[in-house]
């Protein structure tokens, strides 16, 4: 039975986005750098949202446009940062890439506008499943990003493309050393995981572990420890089915491909997650705190080993599409959409 806790925080709204998709905390902790998808990229200076920057040459549309944005682990001393978003290829066909761009620290204005280090390969026909999420090592050497299969399934098992994938880079965007299929090389040098669908979240624990959120067809949402030359069994193995009704097999069918540290179904549709370090709610250190579109709020999930089980759920009102912690504890989240909202939720 899920604990579903209603009117469980103190909500302030901090201001009010056009289709936001992914935020990053400044160091100064109240400021905020927030994107949206038609392509740009916003700052929410403590009070207002202010500065705005144009990314010209964004394929916005279904699930494309503008994504992700992360901060340069050195960002305090070199103003580099990394963004994800959709571009049009020839013939209808399109894909993610990541940039790396420096700002002005003070000014929040380009020094260095963006320069795309990485593309999905190969680009396809569709408008479903890039993923583009990034994270970095915790030791700051190497850049993961999460690669969806584009609505194209048998891609995610293809090691010769970085669809379906997770990957690992150096900062400059090329494959790292060490890879697990580098000997293959290529694009298959890349490669640190495979056989994923559509990862939304992608974190490091306080362990140093790397952990994925990723969409299920019809049911099988999935929090994965990710692990490097695993096969995370999409599409041959779900705990959901295909849209049309046809069965999948489910992962346990398969015990010789990477287990789920938990499944949904019904899902929750999940966005981005966390996992929590803060004062401000002590006894939820070390979990994973997950935005939920489709369950309209937050879901709190409790890590044991290479396991997870849900512990809470703590409707919004609203799709919550990103989270993130400020410095003081308290939690930063994006509602997804037209309108979507910045909120500060903090303990009651």
């Amino acid at each position: 039975m899920v604990r579903v806790e209603e009117d469980a925080f103190k909500v302030e709204v901090l201001g009010t986005f056009d289709e936001p998709w992914a935020m990053a905390v400044l160091p100064r902790g109240t400021n905020i750098l927030v994107t949206e998808k038609a392509g740009r990229l916003k700052h929410w200076d403590g009070s207002r949202v202010a500065t705005t920057l144009e990314l010209p040459g964004i394929d916005y549309g279904g699930q494309g446009g503008l994504g992700d944005v992360a901060l340069a682990p050195d960002f305090e001393r070199s103003g580099l940062i990394y963004l994800s978003w959709v571009e049009a290829g020839p013939d209808n066909t399109r894909g993610a890439v990541v940039a790396l761009a420096q700002l002005d620290k003070d000014r929040l204005a380009w020094l260095q506008p963006p320069r795309i280090i990485w593309r999905q390969t190969p680009k396809v026909t569709g408008k479903g499943h890039y993923s583009h999420r990034i994270a970095f090592s915790p030791d700051g050497k190497y850049l993961f990003v999460s690669s969806g299969d584009r609505q194209k399934f048998t891609p995610a098992q293809d090691l010769s493309v970085n669809l379906g994938k997770i990957v690992r880079l150096n900062l400059d965007g090329t494959p790292a050393p060490g890879n697990p299929f580098a000997d293959k090389g290529g694009v298959s040098a890349e490669i640190w995981s495979y056989g994923h669908r559509n990862v939304l979240g992608l974190q490091f624990d306080a362990q140093g572990r790397l952990w994925d959120l990723e969409h299920g067809p019809a049911g099988g949402d999935e929090l994965n420890l990710v692990k490097p030359g695993q096969n995370y069994g999409w599409p041959l193995v779900s705990d959901g089915d295909h849209y049309d009704g046809k069965p999948i097999p489910r992962n346990a069918t398969r015990p010789d491909l990477a287990q789920p540290g938990i499944s949904w179904n019904p899902v929750i549709a999940p966005g981005d997650f966390i996992f929590y370090s803060g004062k401000m709610w002590p006894e939820w250190q070390g979990q994973a705190l997950i935005a939920g579109l489709g369950s309209g709020g937050l879901v709190r999930v409790r890590i044991d080993g290479e396991k997870a089980s849900e512990q809470a759920r703590y409707p919004l009102g609203n799709r919550i599409r990103e989270i993130r912690e400020a410095p003081d504890g308290s939690l930063y989240v994006l509602e997804d959409g037209k309108g979507g909202r910045l909120l500060r939720l903090s303990r009651k």
